[in-house]
């Protein structure tokens, strides 16, 4: 007979309602600690503009196994990889929007680990997602290895028939079936409103309902317990960076920050150099914003734009004191730094989109297994989420919840923690 601890059942689903992404942990793990989630292999169906899959790029691997200090070292674009490090989650998907595209489509096998030369965590996938912040190394260099699954799987909107709210969803075999019958009803229709420049019009197709189930179908079972994460920016997204600056600052932003990746079938030697010279790269244009912060004086600005790839440097600090004469050299680094290989996403949705984003979620959640946790995320203080729209789109996501799982125990947590954050700020996503 096991002597495993019995799993425990929440009377009511959880949902978590947090304002900055990375605040979710907390109550991820306060889910593990209370055994209604397990200890190891949690699964976790990740919808979002933004992967969220970076690492803390100097962060000791065994912070993860001390969470006060962890829960200080993390932040929006950084939390799920230490609790993958840590053993917690072992497979990821993340459900994208259309115009989110910053790693590639399809199934990805990855290890992470503890770099043995820097005691850092990091990982093995060769997607530039990964190399352009440095974060690759080879596996023979990690200690204690955890495997991860990383499904990445668009999702498009829909457009819906009028009965089609009822409680339908697409099968995979392209049948619409309600959960609870074998009798699919008559009326109820699921077609895709394609993608920007797509055209799409089959309903198997890659980011309609049916192509979401059968990816997610192929790694959750129905009796397994996971994490069912949304970040409202997933039905609206904002890139705050790109109002913060300039067109022509932004561009030359993307300039100084530009990475150069390997070449298609790359060998280790050319990967790791790859990654050694985007670490220089970034390390030298983060001394110079701090330099800068110090003394933006002319010699100053002219020695740092001597440097290999920064010559356009003097053009853009010239650009942002014209229009501050004390500029955050701070903050223009962190937008420098996803200014990479892909910019963040910005796509403001109109109301009609955010519907049908909405209707194909709850469409592909009703026949999935009830979750047993939820975490939602605001992102608007930040405005990742426009503020304007953030408090319409997380009323009627709750509202699917609540029609898929009933009655819900609903946190609030943002509202006793955003007490005094006007001078929010964004950071790298």
């Amino acid at each position: 007979m096991s002597s495993a601890p019995l799993k425990r059942v929440y009377k009511r689903l959880p949902v978590y309602i947090v304002e900055d992404h990375h605040d979710v942990v907390c109550h991820i793990y306060r889910a593990i600690a209370s055994r209604h989630l397990p200890l190891k292999n949690v699964k976790m169906i990740h919808l979002d503009s933004h992967p969220d899959l970076l690492i803390p790029v100097n962060m000791p691997a065994d912070t993860v196994f001390d969470k006060e200090k962890l829960f200080g070292e993390l932040s929006i674009e950084n939390w799920i990889m230490p609790m993958v490090y840590a053993g917690h989650v072992s497979c990821v998907a993340w459900l994208h929007p259309y115009w989110a595209q910053q790693i590639r489509e399809g199934d990805h096998r990855m290890t992470v680990g503890r770099d043995s030369s820097t005691t850092t965590i990091r990982v093995t996938s060769t997607d530039n997602y990964f190399l352009s912040d440095g974060l690759y190394v080879c596996e023979e260099q990690l200690e204690n290895p955890k495997p991860l699954r990383l499904s990445v799987i668009k999702v498009n909107p829909v457009r819906l028939s009028h009965d089609s709210l009822t409680g339908t969803c697409l099968l995979g075999t392209g049948d619409i079936r309600d959960k609870d019958s074998s009798h699919p009803p008559a009326a109820a229709t699921d077609s895709l409103q394609p993608a920007e420049g797509s055209n799409v019009n089959d309903v198997d197709d890659e980011g309609s309902t049916s192509y979401v189930v059968k990816r997610i179908s192929s790694f959750l079972s129905e009796t397994e317990p996971y994490i069912l994460d949304i970040d409202l920016d997933f039905f609206s997204c904002k890139n705050p960076f790109k109002e913060l600056y300039t067109q022509e600052e932004y561009s030359t932003l993307k300039e100084l920050y530009s990475f150069r990746g390997p070449s298609l079938n790359a060998n280790e030697e050319e990967l790791s150099e790859c990654v050694d010279h985007r670490i220089h790269q970034l390390e030298d244009l983060e001394a110079a914003f701090a330099d800068l912060l110090d003394d933006d004086g002319e010699e100053t600005v002219t020695r740092w734009a001597r440097n290999p790839g920064m010559a356009s440097l003097a053009q853009l600090v010239s650009s942002l004191k014209a229009r501050n004469p004390c500029p955050d050299y701070e903050m223009v680094h962190q937008a420098g730094l996803t200014c990479d290989t892909v910019e963040l996403p910005h796509h403001i949705s109109t109301d009609e989109e955010i519907d049908r984003l909405i209707s194909a979620v709850q469409l592909f959640l009703k026949v999935l297994p009830t979750p047993t946790l939820v975490t939602l995320s605001r992102s608007s203080l930040d405005e990742y989420c426009p503020v304007e729209q953030v408090d319409s789109v997380q009323s009627r996501v709750l509202e699917v919840l609540e029609s898929l799982y009933g009655a819900l125990d609903v946190h609030e947590v943002y509202e006793s923690s955003s007490t005094g954050t006007q001078d929010h700020q964004p950071s790298g996503s």
